[in-house]
This record gives structure tokens, C-alpha cells and sequence, in this order.
């Protein structure tokens, strides 16, 4: 135990402890965003999703190893941040003619905010949709959460507020995803360019999908 627990303080057990995370986190984005595009289908739909997803027993201990796995995550970034700033005191001079591609892009150095702003937004995210106005669907026991999406999205500072948090989840993703499969070994030269692209990809995607939504409700209103 002393040993395993020896390896995940070092900085390439809390590297790969920030991968791990992250690539998990990616995960429940994706599967995320495939359960809110059901709104576009209409109350029904949605609500009959959110219903079967939050009356599920497991529920709770997944939402529980939901905040551990994103307390770990900005943990071990945050631990490794300072570690790093500690030890180069002085920033370092760019290197000119170094013979090689470098990987520094404005992404990459603004990790650390990015991921800051995100702890910040992803809990007043949570808390405005799952402690929000109840309302009863037209099935006896349903939470009418289409109900309660609709009239968030119709606000414009929420609209833009939203739209601000997910494009920093997109910019944090451009780079974050390339990095967590560098980290846990599956970057080699081979399969550099494609793992960046798919990177690259997702993050556009997700931004886009999550972002689609409160756009075309305020724009044009949903269906009721």
C-alpha cells in the first residue's frame, strides 16, 4: 500500500493519475451529450431519459465517483502545477532552431486556467439543473427536466454564461486529450498526428453538441 500510494505522489504517478481521469471525465462527456441531444426529440423523450437515468439506484455512487474522479483530476493538476513552478523559477528561453516541432500551443499554456475556470463552472453548472424548479411531467412521478431546460435556456446571461463555460471545456480538450494518451504511452510516433486529430475532433464536437442546445432554444423557443 505505502508503495502504490509512494507511486501516485510521484510527479509520473500524478501524471498519469491526471490521464486516467481525464480520459474517464472525456468518457462521461461523450455519454453526456448523447443523453442531452434527446431535448431536441421533445419533452417525451427527455424526460423519459432523465427519468430512468436519475431513478436508477446507481445513481448516486456514480454521481460520487463522478466528483472523485474530477476532485483528483484538478487535485493532482493543481499539485503538479506548483511542483513545476517551484521548480523553474525562471522561466526557461525559447529555444530557436531546436530541430524540432514544439507542442507549446495557447491551449497547452493555459491548462491550468482553463481547468480553474472549469471548477467554477461545472458545479454552479450541476447545482442549476439538478437543484433547479421541480415540475411533475404529465407522468405521475417524472420530473419534467425538458420543462426546466427550456426556461434556464431562455435567459441570456445563462445562454452566454454556458456558452462561454463550454467553449473553455473545448479549448481545455484541444490539448488535454492529446496529452492524456501521451502520458499513459499510447503516443508514439506512429500514432502522434492521428491521436491529435481525434483530439482535436472531440473537443470541437463536444463544444459544438453542448452548445447547439441552449442555442436552439433561445433561438427558437423548443417544443412544448
Amino acid at each position: 500500500m505505502s508503495s502504490r500510494h509512494s507511486f501516485f505522489s510521484s510527479t509520473v504517478g500524478s501524471k498519469l493519475l491526471v490521464a486516467v481521469t481525464g480520459i474517464s471525465l472525456v468518457g462521461f462527456l461523450i455519454a453526456h451529450l448523447a443523453g442531452n441531444l434527446l431535448v431536441f426529440l421533445g419533452p417525451g423523450p427527455f424526460n423519459e431519459y432523465s427519468h430512468k437515468l436519475i431513478s436508477n439506484p446507481l445513481v448516486y455512487p456514480a454521481e460520487a465517483g463522478l466528483v472523485l474522479l474530477f476532485l483528483v483530476h484538478a487535485w493532482k493538476t493543481i499539485t503538479l502545477t506548483l511542483v513545476s513552478s517551484r521548480a523553474r523559477p525562471v522561466a526557461y528561453e525559447k529555444k530557436r532552431r531546436a530541430g524540432h516541432t514544439s507542442r507549446k500551443s495557447l491551449a497547452s499554456t493555459t491548462m491550468i486556467w482553463t481547468g480553474l475556470f472549469l471548477l467554477v463552472f461545472v458545479p454552479m453548472h450541476v447545482w442549476t439543473f439538478k437543484y433547479g424548479a421541480y415540475y411533475e411531467a404529465e407522468a405521475a412521478g417524472v420530473r419534467d427536466l425538458y420543462r426546466l431546460v427550456i426556461e434556464i435556456f431562455r435567459k441570456p446571461g445563462y445562454v452566454v454564461f454556458y456558452i462561454v463555460g463550454m467553449s473553455v471545456v473545448g479549448f481545455h480538450l484541444w490539448h488535454g486529450v492529446s496529452s492524456a494518451f501521451q502520458t499513459a504511452g499510447a503516443d508514439t510516433p506512429r500514432f502522434t498526428p492521428v491521436i491529435r486529430r481525434v483530439g482535436w475532433t472531440l473537443a470541437v464536437v463536444l463544444a459544438v453538441g453542448f452548445i447547439s442546445i441552449p442555442v436552439w432554444v433561445f433561438l427558437v423557443g423548443g417544443r412544448s
